[in-house]
């Protein structure tokens, strides 16, 4: 059955239009067009969904508790803490109110990097794959989009995280892939943690594995200084240049971070058309550091944003600091502009979307601006963009609609 929805305003990358439906059936857009017959929505715009490319649900339950002194590496006991001794029934709890937070901000789809794979001892849950299949029942539950990645861990960490070899990782990213064909809104791909969690030979297998099947493959890299230096001294490479000898760049490789990527390692992510994930209220929070967004935006490499830790779930904010932290390292202005369009929100919005446009054949994943909201007002139809970008929050999204069903709306007071 089709549905048509008629809202005041449109906004996608070809810009803020007006007396435009969309219709979609089947949770794919079929038609956009002149208004016509259809559900009004006045005082509304709609646009596309945001896509999360990194988070760690599970960490939603460390926000207000890892605001101590210290660095990543005290936050990072202070999280193995949690990670310890969560069961899989809080496991899923915490997932869900933290996919339904992603959602009332905006999100339509989420790629969950998931590293919390069995028992607090090490051992095996009697279904190997439960504890990643409680978190996707979890978003299934929510309603939102979701690309699951399984991480494989091998040193390090606690044993929870941990597999005693690829052979035994890859077995249950098998599984799941075969558990998830039947769920329409689940993907499965992969992840290798990190350079410290995940040997030479490891990234190797996985990469294989991940080109072999077609899949999406992340990990961390470059995040921590500390980090590069140990790679440096293992391997007598950086991480990115490691990531290059083990088969592990390409077009379906996100690399999660890379704040202290060189400009070295930024080149070998162009060549390998190789996209960039930043999570920049995570990384403004761990004390990581800036993002060389500049240096990225100039080499044209694809870039997406992540909630990670959850410290916040705020699409605008993360963008927003894309910008601005360019802006306070050049000091000035408008620092991620193209030259054929001198809208820097619009490629920002770009980046949170992952996609240029609503369009027939596209999913029917977009959220509802309210155009009444306070922090729109007297803002005039062909500025809406960069209001959202520089002076908006997750307040702003009304209503939220994943494959054509709305599964996020606003209560009003």
């Amino acid at each position: 059955m089709s549905t048509t929805l008629l809202p005041d305003l449109i906004l996608d990358s070809r810009g803020v239009r007006s007396g435009i439906g969309v219709s979609f059936e089947g949770g794919i857009i079929t038609r956009l067009g002149p208004s016509g017959e259809g559900e009004r929505l006045p005082g509304r715009a709609l646009a596309p969904g945001f896509v999360n490319d990194h988070s760690h649900a599970f960490q939603r339950a460390l926000r207000g508790r890892s605001e101590r002194t210290g660095d990543f590496w005290s936050w990072r006991e202070t999280m193995y803490g949690l990670a310890q001794d969560l069961t899989l029934q809080e496991l899923k709890g915490i997932s869900l109110a933290c996919y339904r937070e992603m959602l009332r901000a905006g999100y339509t789809s989420v790629s969950e990097f998931h590293y919390l794979h069995h028992r607090p001892d090490g051992t095996l849950y009697e279904d190997p794959k439960a504890s990643a299949e409680v978190v996707a029942e979890a978003a299934g539950e929510a309603g939102i989009r979701l690309l699951l990645l399984p991480a494989a861990y091998a040193r390090g960490g606690i044993p929870r995280f941990r597999d005693p070899k690829p052979e035994v990782f890859l077995k249950r990213v098998e599984e799941l892939s075969i558990w998830a064909s039947q769920r329409p809104l689940l993907e499965v791909g992969i992840a290798a943690h990190s350079v410290r969690a995940v040997p030479r030979e490891w990234l190797e297998d996985l990469a294989a594995y991940a080109k072999e099947h077609g899949l999406p493959l992340h990990i961390h890299a470059c995040e921590q200084v500390r980090e590069v230096e140990e790679c440096k001294t293992e391997h007598g490479l950086t991480p990115i240049e490691l990531l290059v000898k083990t088969g592990s760049l390409g077009p379906r490789t996100t690399v999660i971070h890379a704040t202290h990527a060189s400009e070295r390692e930024l080149d070998l992510l162009s060549e390998y058309d190789s996209r960039v994930c930043a999570c920049p209220t995570t990384e403004g929070n761990l004390g990581d550091g800036f993002l060389p967004a500049r240096q990225i935006f100039e080499r044209g490499i694809d870039l997406s944003i992540g909630s990670d830790s959850q410290v916040r779930i705020a699409p605008f904010e993360e963008l927003r600091e894309l910008e601005t932290n360019a802006r306070r390292i050049s000091q000035r202005r408008g620092v991620l502009v193209r030259e054929d369009d001198p809208s820097t929100a619009a490629w920002l919005l770009q980046v949170g979307w992952q996609k240029e446009a609503l369009e027939p054949g596209s999913p029917a994943d977009f959220i509802e601006i309210d155009l009444d909201h306070p922090a729109l007002a007297y803002i005039e139809p062909e500025d809406l963009t960069s209001a959202l970008v520089f002076g908006a929050d997750a307040s702003v999204v009304s209503a939220t609609w994943v494959a054509g069903k709305q599964v996020y709306r606003r209560e009003e007071r």
